[in-house]
């Protein structure tokens, strides 16, 4: 077993620094607790614009044939691999931003949804969880972890969840995809003044704390068993009722910018000279309290199908939609500085500004860094050692929030 977070001097300064000084306008970090933005707080514990293409790849805008031609998806190394560049649209359909897969045009251009889901084991299965492109993890108080989906095709599911509450980290990993933010839970003390702003379009449940609040989207599911807290549902249909009394826009502006570079069709980045990384583990392989210890999930490499199928409590973490076992294409951990910020074990995260990360695709593990400087409405963008922007291999891709100052529990094989 090899631990691999790098710890540099430097960039442990530079995300000081930063979240220090944005802190003040974000409400994430080194401020007082009564100082900072106004989640919930009697939930038991149980409970980055666009940055360059590197020189060495293709920058030729291709977009791919609607389906290949059932050939073998052909490896390149990143000095030659095509990567996708302007979306082309053929009849009718086009390459996805979040995945790089080809979907229907109008569901490629819409605005995603994020959805705050719960990770506790007593609140398991999720359901729908599997149909979204994006999944960010990160700690919240009681040392579990809470998930956002970033959905893009989720007409056909007819709900998701449970649905929890929010907290403001994960509101600013929501505007940087453009996404409209669903939560149900208290607002108090750190995101009322967040959620109520213009910037952060959100469809709330009418909670202590919610300004706007949106309930024709949120109902609750029998469950027999399960605690009343873990039986709240996102209603497609009502989502799309509260979105057009909102107001809110439904397609991305013009100068949105996509989180990630993907291969383009018909080929994978296999980072040959990268190390293997097979079995992968955001909190370790035992039990840590600082960060994802208390449910200890890991990610396990398929090389028939090229995924990363998630495990936690040592089980296969399924999706109750289909019963499928969650599977990425793609792994990402991010490091962000982290306070505890009350008596309550209420957390903030830094996500703006920059870090370590490791980026684990085609069963390799890319070494690099984070940078988000452009604003809220940009996502974070990964790079390796050399400053080049990592290319990501098509698919559903896990981003794991971990705690810089228990990195060294993160691990791999």
């Amino acid at each position: 077993m090899e631990n691999k977070q790098k710890d540099t001097l430097f960039l442990k300064m530079a995300c000081a620094i930063w979240i220090i000084a944005s802190l003040s306008l974000n409400g994430c970090g080194n401020r007082a607790a009564d100082e900072l933005p106004l989640g919930e707080v009697n939930e038991a514990p149980d409970d980055f614009p666009g940055q360059e293409m590197p020189e060495e790849i293709s920058k030729e805008e291709t977009s791919g044939p609607e389906s290949s031609d059932g050939g073998e998806e052909e490896e390149g190394t990143k000095d030659e691999l095509p990567v996708i560049g302007k979306r082309d649209v053929i009849n009718g359909r086009m390459q996805s931003y979040l995945t790089g897969e080809w979907t229907d045009e109008k569901i490629a251009r819409r605005r995603p949804i994020a959805v705050m889901i719960p990770n506790n084991a007593s609140a398991l299965p999720q359901y729908g969880l599997s149909k979204a492109a994006i999944i960010y993890e990160a700690p919240v108080e009681g040392r579990i972890t809470r998930l956002m989906g970033i959905f893009e095709e989720y007409d056909d599911l007819g709900h998701i969840g449970p649905v929890r509450s929010s907290r403001d980290y994960f509101v600013y990993v929501a505007m940087g995809y453009e996404a409209i933010y669903c939560n149900w839970g208290l607002a108090r003390p750190y995101v009322e003044d967040l959620l109520r702003q213009e910037s952060v379009q959100n469809i709330s449940a009418a909670v202590d704390g919610i300004h706007n609040p949106s309930d024709e989207a949120f109902g609750r599911l029998n469950r027999p068993g399960y605690a009343k807290e873990f039986t709240g549902y996102l209603f497609i249909d009502g989502l799309e009722k509260a979105v057009r009394r909102q107001k809110y826009k439904t397609e991305y502006d013009d100068d949105y910018v996509p989180p990630f570079t993907f291969a383009e069709e018909g080929f994978r980045a296999e980072y040959a000279d990268a190390e293997d990384a097979v079995s992968v583990y955001p909190g370790g392989r035992t039990d840590n309290s600082g960060g994802y210890g208390v449910y200890n999930p890991y990610f396990e490499y398929n090389k028939k199908d090229n995924l990363y199928y998630r495990f936690q409590d040592g089980k296969k973490q399924t999706d109750e939609y289909d019963n499928s076992q969650l599977a990425v294409s793609n792994v990402v951990f991010q490091y962000c500085h982290g306070e505890v910020r009350d008596k309550k074990d209420y957390l903030a995260f830094g996500v703006h500004g920059e870090g370590d990360a490791l980026v684990f695709t085609n069963g390799k593990v890319i070494e690099g860094s984070w940078k988000r400087y452009d604003g809220d409405a940009t996502p974070a963008k990964f790079y390796d050692n050399e400053g080049k922007e990592i290319i990501f291999n098509q698919g559903k891709t896990w981003i794991c929030n971990i705690w810089e100052e228990y990195g060294e529990f993160a691990e791999y094989k």
